[in-house]
């Protein structure tokens, strides 16, 4: 429905009125180019639309500004990094007291026990170990499982993303076959060395993997949030827990950003009952931190198969895993930012910008479809909800996403760069969310005109 010789018109109206309203960062992209690769410090953030990235100058809870003095809602919050609200007050407060008493020193503090009892009362699993982020969260916890089953194999759902795990980055040819993802650097072996890929919502094909006996662990988040939120059918998860504990695999949920449903994520909200669940990003407030929480009988058995003697060198933890400054970042964040009342406040205001994009979807009959995940949305180019990863991927359309993205930021809004997915904060108004729903009206109505 979208005409595209259209489309291209509008485009090169917004790229050269990006241009004109961000001078100050042009000139800075010209200086980072030089000491940087691709004028960036990491290689995706080269995805954002428009001629360079935005410099950011200073963000306080929902908002940021540039360096050319622009102003934004920030709907994308550091993809989760930012979910509290960037630099929400008690965790800056407890920041910086912890500050005078030193950043990290490979010994516990008071607040790793009561971080770890609040973890365990949100998710259900009774210990906790630190990483510096959700990858070794996830990287940790597969060597675990692998330790502990005597198998090789995970299993990952097709167009999963959990960090850059190398297992992880799999997905499924146009035969079934298990095969490295497109555009994955540099992997040590083939993935189907280490990995069998499985539809979201396939219960058949999860039985079918697991059958071959040499699956360690199924790695997956409750809800597809990567590719465009996939939501789980009905029974699908506690099915897929069942089919776990009859092959022998170990259950790794990793609730990084299915959070946005509540203080305990999809475990808590569904009553799951995983083996292992791993989380990161925003439980610190934007620290980096990340942790992975396991059962009795998962402690049990890593500790008959470790020894005190070499467990410096059992490629799990990192000298900065653990460090009292995270730690301090998590006390607070948990207790006092990231609350049941935020989340109500949260969820409601999730389904507030969910409501605005429906709308504007109904008035200019655009055949798109948003998704909602609590304090989360998303809006894909297909008229149905997305039941697979590959079902959401192929609703993708990177041209019209660069378009709506560039538009968006131009007039003020920034929602994630790889999909079309908005994040609410404790913070965000909702006036925030009425100038969302104005904007993107505005913007459907340019583009169908």
């Amino acid at each position: 429905m979208i005409d595209r010789q259209h489309l291209a018109q509008l485009n090169a109206l917004e790229e050269a009125r990006f241009l004109k309203l961000h001078p100050k960062s042009g000139a800075l992209f010209e200086s980072a180019k030089k000491v940087m690769p691709g004028g960036v410090p990491m290689s995706w953030m080269a995805k954002w639309p428009g001629a360079y990235p935005v410099f950011v100058e200073s963000a306080q809870g929902a908002h940021f500004k540039d360096v050319d003095g622009n102003s934004y809602i920030d709907f994308c919050l550091g993809d989760t990094g930012s979910m509290t609200g960037h630099s929400p007050s008690a965790t800056v407060a407890a920041i910086a007291e912890q500050m005078k008493h030193g950043f990290t020193s490979m010994l516990p503090t008071e607040d790793a026990v009561v971080v770890s009892q609040e973890l365990a009362t949100r998710f259900g699993l009774p210990l906790w170990q630190f990483t510096v982020t959700a990858t070794d969260a996830n990287r940790h916890s597969i060597r675990y499982c692998r330790l502990i089953t005597g198998k090789s194999k995970i299993i990952v759902i097709d167009k999963c993303y959990h960090g850059s795990v190398d297992e992880t980055f799999a997905t499924l040819d146009s035969s079934g076959n298990t095969v490295k993802r497109e555009g994955n650097l540099g992997a040590p072996v083939d993935l189907d060395q280490t990995t069998r890929v499985v539809e979201f919502n396939d219960l058949v094909a999860m039985e079918a993997a697991l059958k071959h006996g040499d699956v360690a662990a199924i790695l997956m988040e409750p809800a597809m949030t990567n590719i465009g939120i996939v939501l789980p059918g009905e029974g699908y998860l506690e099915s897929v827990g069942k089919l776990a504990k009859k092959y022998g695999a170990i259950w790794i949920i990793d609730e990084t950003h299915t959070i946005s449903v509540g203080p305990g994520g999809m475990t808590a909200l569904h009553g799951l009952k995983p083996d292992i669940l791993t989380i990161g990003k925003a439980i610190a407030g934007g620290i980096p931190t990340g942790t992975f929480g396991m059962t009795h009988e998962v402690a049990q058995a890593i500790k008959e198969r470790t020894s005190r003697e070499i467990i410096d060198t059992v490629g799990i933890g990192s000298t900065l895993a653990g460090n009292s400054m995270s730690l301090a970042a998590m006390r607070a964040t948990l207790t006092q930012v990231l609350t049941v009342a935020a989340f109500e406040k949260m969820v409601a205001l999730g389904s507030s910008w969910c409501d605005g994009v429906d709308r504007a979807i109904t008035e200019f009959k655009l055949p798109w479809f948003c998704s909602r995940l609590g304090a989360r949305g998303e809006y894909l180019f297909q008229a149905t909800a997305p039941k697979t990863g590959k079902e959401a991927a192929d609703a993708g359309d990177f041209e019209l996403e660069q378009y709506i993205h560039l538009r968006m930021l131009n007039d003020g809004f920034l929602i994630t760069p790889f999909h079309n997915m908005a994040l609410i904060s404790p913070a965000t108004t909702t006036a925030d969310v009425e100038a969302h729903s104005g904007a993107f009206r505005a913007m459907c109505l340019d583009l169908v005109g």
